[in-house]
């Protein structure tokens, strides 16, 4: 017993492997960054636009990802925003505050394109397309008088989220158009592309195969969870861009569709989409898996309850498959309530970290072909590494105390006889959480 506690207390913390999971949250910032925000709508109503300004993207500013960047010249203030795939450039002056992305190169002149950009700009409140010279740009402008905050973070917002989807579609629906600023976007290393190539193809074929010989009536809603999580576990562990990710979204979708189909029918499409996926060449899946900076998250932040809901739900519909002797559907079901919320919803940054824990637990080999050091979960015998999951629970509790100083954990709620009661025990424990006050 001493040894095993004087082995943990003189235990070096392993540095993380440099992997990026899910899909980028703005609901990231510090107490500090929050308050930059008051500051910046402060000095907007007392018309110190310029210095309003600076403050406006110091709480933009992702001091980690730098994905922000600045530079003030007297009045003269030049900025770039990083989102996915593109680059958005800006310039303030004395009089308004411009920014430009550039989506694709039109070589020769394309009536169906501007078609397409013509229907595109009535979806557009702040922003509009426009061509310079071959090139199919966006832009959105204010004057600095009306430059407040909010017009800022959601006109700039539009324009960054609406580029770096808009570039791929039409690259990809019109042959001719051209892929251009992309020389920010830096490769994954090799290694971590293998990797994640091999899981690509594994996690796809183990579900197909197991819903394979399942009963398509009685077991739809199980089928269901299965092929939902599919996608949703692709799109955190994996992490992947432009095309690759649009399949995956548009797989998923399916259950969503307002046709009229059956469950069955649904699941026979997504598991069709999934079978498509898995039959893809590897060159059609490795430029993919690329790193990207972003800004501001695609979905919205949802109260902590839309969250809490969507665990219960998990939770109670899991128990007819874990007490009728189907384990590894119960297990999904359970990951697919955290997995939803992640993909759905802009999460707060500790609860993103507590979902990587999560995740971590219950794809043990897949994390340490990634190259993290520890396993936090043994399928094999069934063991947990105790100390070490409510150390990395305890740490991230405390990183964000300052932020919601109602967060709390209770260690003693987890359960470690096996897996599925873990995983019941750790969406009950991220039910309880408490991010109120949080500034």
């Amino acid at each position: 017993m001493l040894d095993k506690l004087f082995g943990w207390m003189n235990k070096k913390e392993e540095p993380r492997p440099d992997v990026v999971f899910g899909r980028y949250s703005d609901n990231n910032k510090t107490a500090a960054k929050v308050n930059q925000w008051t500051v910046a709508d402060n000095l907007f109503k007392e018309k110190n636009y310029h210095q309003s300004i600076d403050a406006f993207f110091n709480y933009l500013r992702d001091d980690h990802a730098k994905n922000v960047h600045t530079d003030r010249k007297g009045e003269v203030l030049d900025f770039t925003i990083y989102q996915g795939s593109k680059v958005l450039r800006g310039h303030c002056d004395g009089r308004a505050v411009t920014a430009q992305v550039s989506i694709a190169r039109m070589p020769q002149p394309s009536v169906p394109v501007m078609r397409r950009l013509l229907e595109q700009n009535y979806q557009l409140f702040y922003c509009r397309y426009s061509l310079q010279e071959n090139r199919i740009c966006m832009r959105f402008d204010s004057e600095i008088e009306t430059a407040n905050p909010n017009k800022l973070y959601y006109g700039l917002k539009e324009l960054a989220t609406k580029a770096d989807k808009q570039d791929d579609l039409l690259v990809q629906d019109f042959a001719h158009l051209e892929q251009i600023d992309t020389d920010h976007i830096q490769p994954v290393p090799e290694h971590e592309k293998i990797v994640k190539l091999q899981y690509f193809r594994e996690f796809i074929s183990n579900t197909v195969t197991y819903i394979d010989t399942l009963d398509k009536d009685k077991m739809a809603g199980g089928i269901a969870y299965m092929l939902l999580g599919l996608g949703y576990r692709l799109d955190y562990l994996l992490a992947p861009e432009g095309k690759l990710l649009q399949e995956i979204e548009k797989a998923v979708s399916i259950y969503f569709t307002k046709e009229e189909k059956t469950a069955q029918e649904k699941n026979y499409l997504m598991t069709e989409a999934f079978r498509v996926l898995l039959n893809k060449k590897d060159e059609e899946i490795l430029p993919y898996f690329f790193r990207s900076t972003s800004t501001f998250s695609i979905v919205a932040p949802q109260p902590h309850k839309v969250i809490s809901d969507a665990l219960t739900t998990a939770g109670q519909n899991m128990l007819w498959y874990r007490d009728n002797k189907f384990p590894e559907i119960a297990r999904q079901i359970l990951e697919y309530g955290l997995t939803y919320c992640q993909y759905s919803y802009s999460l707060p940054k500790p609860l993103g970290q507590l979902i990587e824990i999560f995740m971590q637990i219950n794809y043990p080999m897949y994390f340490k072909a990634l190259g993290f050091a520890s396993l936090l979960y043994d399928p094999a015998s069934n063991q947990f590494e105790r100390d070490e999951i409510e150390s990395a629970i305890s740490k991230i509790i405390a990183n964000w105390k300052e932020k919601y100083p109602q967060l709390a954990w209770k260690e003693q709620g987890l359960r470690y006889d096996n897996i599925i009661n873990f995983n019941l025990s750790f969406l009950a424990e991220i039910q309880g959480l408490n991010f109120d006050g949080g500034q």
